[in-house]
């Protein structure tokens, strides 16, 4: 199975080479300057489950898919807001046969590639994994954490299912078939939304909150807010994930932040949109949600300073 693995940066990075690590046929589709690092000084990953290095891993560029055949699987794990540009430049690499797995933030990437692609290419999917990418290209896996969930979304269990299963299984992170795929992607979005729309508004980790008067509700309230628009959405999480979300989420002395916290101290693009955004738009109609309505006004606000300072 040919596998094109759309950036080589913090996620696709890690899960592409560890996938090269035990032989599969990864392609890492790059920007010229990228592929350049890649050639000179290996694909390095930094790991508490052991550090590497593909040397010279395969790569290609945009322009190069023009002459490639189609691949078997696309793994797409580029930021939301990169989705359009990185759809433009893989689209070559997209044949009749060829299953997309996305593992972004949200669900408006589904609607977007079932657009582009159709429904039939594309699965569902999500990981778990803190990582960043080094100012010298190495890819920095911060915690223990690193698993991918794939399968259908209809819950089906195909033979392209079963062969990509396959293809993953002897990998150094922690693979899991699943044939409830889009309740997973459901919980781990109303995990995500509550965890960045907490740390973000209030600017401090999840233990700083917690120990704040009237901390611990505020984020019990988000979270039955994101919790209710996914049961209104057919998708209501399970009892055995909102109580282990909960214990997360309001542990005290945590040092837990979200990604996006990150993203905003370092005056970078954030998920905004994909992430509280397109959660609130699909909210029944009569469905209140003032937290997040404020939530996202909020991150609004962050993006339109950014703009303007950086005009």
């Amino acid at each position: 199975m040919r596998v094109l693995v759309v950036g080589a940066g913090a996620t696709g990075g890690y899960f592409g080479a560890r996938l090269a690590e035990i032989g599969r046929d990864v392609t890492f589709l790059v920007r010229p300057a990228r592929a350049d690092k890649l050639a000179a000084s290996g694909l390095r990953v930094k790991s508490p489950h052991g550090d590497l290095t593909i040397p010279a891993p395969k790569t290609v560029t945009a322009t190069g898919l023009d002459a490639a055949e189609p691949f078997d699987l696309v793994f797409l794990s580029c930021k939301a807001y990169d989705l359009e540009g990185a759809l433009t430049d893989v689209a070559p690499a997209i044949g009749p046969n060829t299953a997309i797995l996305p593992v972004l933030n949200g669900l408006r990437h589904l609607d977007v590639l079932d657009a582009r692609f159709g429904a039939d290419r594309v699965l569902g999917g999500t990981c778990a994994i803190a990582a960043t990418l080094g100012a010298d290209g190495t890819v920095h896996q911060m915690n223990d954490l690193h698993t991918l969930t794939y399968g259908e979304r209809d819950g089906s269990l195909s033979p392209r299912i079963e062969a990509i299963d396959a293809l993953m299984q002897g990998a150094t992170f922690e693979p899991r078939l699943s044939r409830t795929m889009l309740l997973e992607m459901w919980e781990k979005w109303t995990f995500l939304a509550t965890l960045a729309g907490s740390t973000c508004l209030m600017r401090a980790t999840i233990g700083d909150i917690v120990a704040a008067p009237g901390g611990r509700a505020f984020i019990e309230a988000l979270l039955e807010e994101c919790r209710g628009i996914a049961e209104a959405s057919g998708h209501a999480p399970r009892e055995k994930f909102l109580a282990r979300t909960r214990a997360t989420l309001t542990a005290e002395g945590s040092g837990f932040t979200a990604s996006m916290l990150r993203d905003i101290e370092n005056g970078a693009r954030i998920e905004a949109d994909q992430i509280i955004g397109d959660l609130i738009a699909r909210a029944p109609g009569a469905a209140g949600h003032p937290m997040l309505d404020r939530l996202l006004t909020h991150l609004k606000a962050y993006e339109t300073r950014r703009a303007r300072e950086s005009a």
